[in-house]
Formats: C-alpha cells, sequence, structure tokens
C-alpha cells in the first residue's frame, strides 16, 4: 500500500475527443438511421457533445461563459424534446409510421 497508484490525469484533450466522438456517432446517426425517434436521439447526443465541449474549453480557459452557455443548451434542448416528441407522436398517429422516408406531409400536393 506503500506505492502510490499511477492515475491517468484527464486533460482537456480527453474531453474534446470524447466530444468528437460523441458528435461524429450522433451524425452518423441522424445521416444512416430511417426512423424518427432514432434520428432525433442522435441530434440529443450530438449536442451533448458540443456541451461537453463547451465545459471542457470554459475549464480551460478558467472562465465560466462556456458553462453558462451550456445552460442555455440544456433548455432549448428540453423545449426541443418536447416539443420533438409531441411533433413525433401526431405523425405517428396520421401516418403509422415513424420512418422518415415514408412521412411526406411537408410536401406539396403537386
Amino acid at each position: 500500500m506503500g506505492e502510490s497508484m499511477n492515475l491517468m490525469n484527464i486533460t482537456q484533450t480527453h474531453y474534446i475527443v470524447l466530444s468528437v466522438l460523441l458528435f461524429c456517432i450522433g451524425a452518423a446517426g441522424v445521416l444512416i438511421r430511417r426512423n424518427a425517434i432514432v434520428i432525433f436521439l442522435c441530434v440529443e447526443i450530438m449536442l451533448n457533445a458540443v456541451n461537453i465541449a463547451l465545459v471542457a474549453f470554459s475549464r480551460g480557459l478558467d472562465q465560466n461563459r462556456g458553462e453558462v452557455f451550456v445552460f442555455f443548451v440544456i433548455a432549448v434542448a428540453a423545449a426541443e424534446s418536447a416539443i420533438g416528441l409531441s411533433l413525433l407522436i401526431l405523425l405517428f398517429r396520421q401516418k403509422k409510421t415513424l420512418d422518415v422516408d415514408e412521412i411526406n406531409s411537408l410536401k406539396g400536393n403537386l
């Protein structure tokens, strides 16, 4: 027990790499998946990745601006989640599907 444990220090670079990986996973999900709920969740993953980057840069620069901005992003994401899920429920009730290829209600009647 006299030996000190060699713990790896978590630096700002680690947080940025995590943020980039999460953002890429979210972007791939938005581009590849066809289910509207999965696409919606991937957008939320992308927003959380941006929040991690904002907090990492804020702590790296010893300023609170990024952390304050994260609270606004979280508030907007919460409102977006409530409205987005309600719209998805409404679309599902009308179309009986959440496949984005089959939902064409925003197209005109041409």
